[in-house]
């Protein structure tokens, strides 16, 4: 078991994978404007990365599953760049979802990019689904991260990409001294202010050092039976993009 997946939102019964449904849910309402005010709008770039990896790597892009969407801004995204048959977005909370449909049908992208309720570690998708898996700010939310990749591995086709962004722990000065000060205080004092959830967002930190990361993430991937897995820091060395092969 990785440390990240022993952390829970709430201290109450119930299992991570039940309390981050929650979770979400509950923040669902100020999600978005959370997230891009607290990267500074950066994670609009980091989450182009990630397409720009499919749009260089691809031999096809028909159909795409986005791990964890939310409210589907990284599915939006992938469908304004790679111009998909058809996009997929799953998550746990339908709270994030319902914002996402919202997002598509005001972008008249609803016959192109569909929600479905999933739990990422057991998918009803069937074996070799789809060309691209794509994910962002998701990895130290999975109760069993292995079983999530193992899974992501499965419904992608032979040949096919994973393309991963997520938020990690900057290891060069002077970044990681200012970014312990935003997590310690910026992130939760905002995040509780704008959220009304209290501890969302000292969750969310708290994972962010836990989840294994760069070479030890890496690793992982490759041992849920992908190919050619890499990883390379972004922006400021707070997000790492995870790509690899099936």
């Amino acid at each position: 078991m990785y440390k990240q997946e022993q952390i829970k939102p709430y201290d109450s019964e119930g299992s991570k994978r039940e309390q981050v449904e929650q979770m979400f849910d509950n923040i669902a309402h100020s999600y978005d404007l959370l997230n891009h005010s607290l990267s500074f709008g950066i994670d609009k770039v980091w989450r182009k990365k990630a397409i720009n990896f499919l749009l260089e790597n691809r031999e096809r892009t028909d159909n795409v599953l986005d791990i964890a969407t939310g409210t589907g801004d990284f599915a939006i995204l992938a469908q304004q760049k790679l111009h998909c048959q058809q996009i997929i977005g799953c998550d746990i909370s339908r709270g994030m979802m319902a914002i996402g449909e919202e997002k598509v049908k005001k972008l008249h992208l609803d016959d192109k990019i569909k929600f479905q309720y999933e739990d990422c570690s057991k998918m009803s998708f069937a074996d070799n689904s789809f060309d691209a898996v794509i994910s962002a700010f998701a990895l130290r939310n999975f109760q069993n991260l292995d079983e999530c990749l193992r899974e992501m591995h499965r419904v992608l086709n032979d040949g096919g990409h994973l393309s991963v962004v997520d938020l990690c722990t900057p290891v060069s000065f002077p970044m990681k001294q200012l970014f312990y000060v935003y997590k310690k205080v910026i992130m939760p004092t905002f995040g509780k202010l704008l959220s009304k959830d209290a501890t969302a967002y000292s969750y969310l930190p708290e994972t962010m050092d836990a989840v294994p990361q760069a070479e030890k993430m890496r690793d992982i991937i490759s041992k849920a039976g992908f190919r050619n897995a890499k990883f390379k820091r972004l922006i400021f060395g707070m997000c790492i993009l995870y790509t690899a092969e099936k």
